[in-house]
């Protein structure tokens, strides 16, 4: 197959597209010819992620969606296919950390806020983004790529982190369940697991050097991923070479679940 990494004609969603590993992906998708729109619920991220984005020469939509919202996903999904015709790929990226003293500290509000946005807003945005493409399907047009971004916390223990963990862990069970039953129709299904990696939500974790010296010092690629470290991973499973590739659950992490 030639050209198997070129994206024009095709419309991607990212969530959470704003800032560190979302803005990462759509910069990559963009980059490659991808037609991309960015959810996120901060109005002055999203305009300056779009501007970022636009100085790829690509088209760019961006809006605001809590994705906890399944009233608001779908509206969301159909104002893309109202503008574009179609959706090709759809990566839930939005998530939340809510920090705990320990486990006993979680309150019940703190776990439900967790899993509405990590696990519901997941299950929304693929499974609105999945009616599409199998609807597509069946008018012969099969394919489609859809994409859950995990983390290294659903398959290693984090103390005072088991709400992040449960939500994390129920989604790389869900993109398998997902991808057994989206295969037949030709779409993929795949969830990635970052590491430690620079974004609003590891902010305050970046500049403490306790932090860094027990944590990061332990990661073999060394220091902090970026967001444009999941860029190639965006492009790869949104193109024809992941045509068959699905149900995995990508670590990208410079080695540190290993070690």
């Amino acid at each position: 197959m030639k050209n198997l990494f070129d994206l024009n004609g095709k419309v991607a969603l990212v969530t959470g597209g704003n800032n560190g590993i979302g803005l990462g992906m759509a910069e990559g998708l963009a980059m490659h010819g991808a037609t991309v729109v960015i959810w996120g619920t901060n109005a002055e991220r999203n305009e300056k992620a779009v501007e970022r984005l636009k100085a790829q020469g690509g088209e760019v939509m961006a809006a605001r969606v809590d994705v906890a919202d399944e009233a608001a996903v779908k509206a969301g999904i159909e104002q893309i296919l109202e503008r574009y015709g179609r959706l090709d790929q759809a990566i839930a990226n939005a998530g939340i950390s809510i920090p705990a003293r320990d486990m006993f500290s979680i309150s019940d509000a703190d776990f439900r806020r967790v899993q509405d946005i990590n696990v519901n807003g997941v299950f929304y945005t693929l499974r609105e983004a999945a009616r599409h493409m199998v609807a597509r399907a069946d008018t012969g047009d099969k394919g489609g790529s859809l994409v859950a971004v995990a983390s290294t916390a659903a398959i290693h223990g984090a103390a005072r982190n088991e709400h992040y963990g449960a939500s994390k862990g129920a989604v790389v069970a869900m993109v398998r369940a997902m991808a057994v039953e989206l295969g037949p129709k030709g779409i993929t299904v795949n969830s990635i697991l970052p590491g430690w990696t620079r974004s609003g939500m590891t902010e305050k974790s970046q500049g403490w050097d306790k932090f860094n010296e027990k944590v990061i010092s332990r990661v073999p690629m060394g220091g902090w991923a970026d967001g444009e470290d999941f860029a190639g991973i965006a492009v790869y499973l949104a193109s024809k070479a992941s045509r068959f590739h699905t149900g995995d659950s990508l670590v990208i992490d410079g080695g540190y679940v290993i070690y």
